[in-house]
């Protein structure tokens, strides 16, 4: 018995905001002092960087719970089974669902429970929870589903990536500029199929790591005194990120009993196009080779950094013929890879 995608499903936000729509933005440093650069400067600089052009937000009626559930319809029809039957829905997020013009996350009850309502299951037995885990939840959210279905608990379970990270930017920091919205869903079940997921692999850092990524104040303190906004460290990440993931992902590699001239797709977070670009480097290197060409599909530039939803996002992009110079055919090695708050890492060698 295997452990098969068979079907997935993404919500891309029709709310476009392009890099020009921050140059009237008012940033500060983390220290409240005024910016050095003019704006034009920094955001050119930030494109250099991060690759990202434009990012998608959701609609002010929106909330998180309801782009999971649009990612998951589509994934349920894509795979054309009864959500009556599914076992398990996992909805990987970090934030909770936080309406437009306020200040608080509403996690109770769950947004798998929310998604499970909004989607109008009856069924008691299928039970919904939640994975906090930074941006990695949706590779760790099919890990569990994978030992669920291998343990003989579920057969069919529902994994969903979605994130509001419009509702938790500040707006006086610089790194505003690299988040966005989305969602991203798969149906996993058993399957006599040859494939599914072969190996993963989980790690959590956290002595100094768990700093890199939190909640903090404004750059803007004076006006948002008593707010909190996502904050991070974006050297010590990407610092870290080069070192631990392409390890991660070698490990993974080599438990699948696959090599690394059998993978053809590096599915990697949407985090940092110059990241994730020497992620791929170093991984290739450790097998002492180059990376190919069209091994890793990017959406950063259009989509920016939807935190959970990239990864999820992405595959059903390449899966449904809408990235250029990307296909999956049966049979093809690929991986799933990220990195994210804890900081954690995780990565799953998945065949077709």
């Amino acid at each position: 018995m295997n452990f098969k995608i068979t079907g997935t499903g993404s919500y891309i936000p029709n709310v476009v905001t392009r890099n020009a729509d921050f140059e009237q933005h008012e940033f500060f440093n983390l220290d409240g002092s005024s910016f050095p650069q003019d704006n034009p400067t920094t955001i050119r600089k930030f494109k250099a960087i991060t690759g990202i052009e434009e990012r998608r937000y959701i609609e002010p009626e929106m909330n998180t719970s309801d782009i999971a559930t649009l990612a998951s319809k589509k994934a349920i029809e894509d795979a054309g089974i009864d959500p009556e039957t599914l076992d398990y829905i996992i909805v990987a997020h970090n934030y909770g669902d936080v309406k437009s013009n306020t200040v608080q996350s509403d996690t109770v009850p769950s947004l798998a429970t929310r998604v499970k309502a909004k989607l109008k299951i009856s069924n008691p037995k299928c039970v919904g929870y939640d994975i906090l885990f930074g941006c990695p939840g949706w590779i760790e959210g099919m890990v569990q589903a994978n030992a669920f279905i291998k343990a003989g608990i579920a057969k069919r379970c529902l994994v969903i990536g979605a994130e509001a990270l419009s509702r938790v930017v500040d707006s006086h920091d610089r790194d505003s500029m690299i988040f966005s919205d989305g969602a991203g869903a798969a149906i996993l079940e058993a399957s006599e199929e040859t494939g599914g997921i072969l190996s993963h692999e989980s790690a959590t850092f956290s002595l100094q790591e768990s700093e890199y990524i939190y909640f903090g104040k404004s750059n803007n303190s004076k006006s948002y005194e008593d707010i909190r906004f996502i904050k991070m460290n974006g050297r010590k990440i990407y610092e870290f990120a080069l070192v631990n993931v392409p390890k991660a992902m070698k490990t993974c590699l080599e438990n699948s009993g696959k090599s690394i001239e059998d993978l053809k797709t590096v599915f990697i977070h949407q985090a940092n196009e110059k990241m994730d670009e020497a992620i791929i480097n170093r991984f290739y290197k450790l097998h002492n080779m180059q990376a190919p060409e069209h091994v890793m599909p990017m959406t950063i530039h259009e989509l920016g950094n939807s935190s959970v939803a990239t990864v999820p996002t992405l595959l059903d992009l390449v899966r449904k013929g809408k990235i250029d110079h990307q296909k999956l055919e049966k049979g093809d090695v690929v991986m799933f890879a990220s990195v994210g708050a804890g900081m954690n890492i995780n990565a799953i060698t998945y065949q077709v």
